[in-house]
């Protein structure tokens, strides 16, 4: 698994993942999260797209973290059009939980629509 990260606007951190976030991987997509939300970044985007295995560890850690972040009046959004993946998200409900976007850029457009209307 492979992570990036990239600031974007209005204080909005885009977490990139790739490859496979299973039980063996997890630790690192919970290290780079944590490592943005200590450093006060409670704005996340986290792209899925390049991600072609997620198991229930993977989903654990993308739970805990929103819990964190909604705990601090932040947010965790994902990116994701993976058909495999989406499918893990709606047989757990998470989906319904998770707000799920199809680009980086239409989750931007979110949040750049919150920031005009607040």
């Amino acid at each position: 698994m492979e992570l990036q990260v990239a600031e974007a606007p209005e204080g909005v951190v885009v977490v990139d993942v790739a490859g496979s976030v299973d039980v063996y991987t997890a630790a690192e997509l919970r290290s780079g999260l944590d490592g943005q939300i200590q450093r006060g970044r409670i704005r996340l985007i986290v792209d899925l797209d390049d991600v072609d295995f997620l198991d229930s560890t993977g989903l654990g850690v993308l739970v805990a973290r929103l819990k964190v972040v909604r705990s601090q009046n932040g947010w965790l959004k994902l990116v994701c059009t993976s058909e495999k993946v989406l499918r893990v998200f709606r047989i757990t409900g998470l989906d319904k939980v998770f707000a799920i976007h199809a680009t980086v850029d239409d989750a931007l457009g979110i949040v750049e629509q919150q920031v005009e209307g607040a």
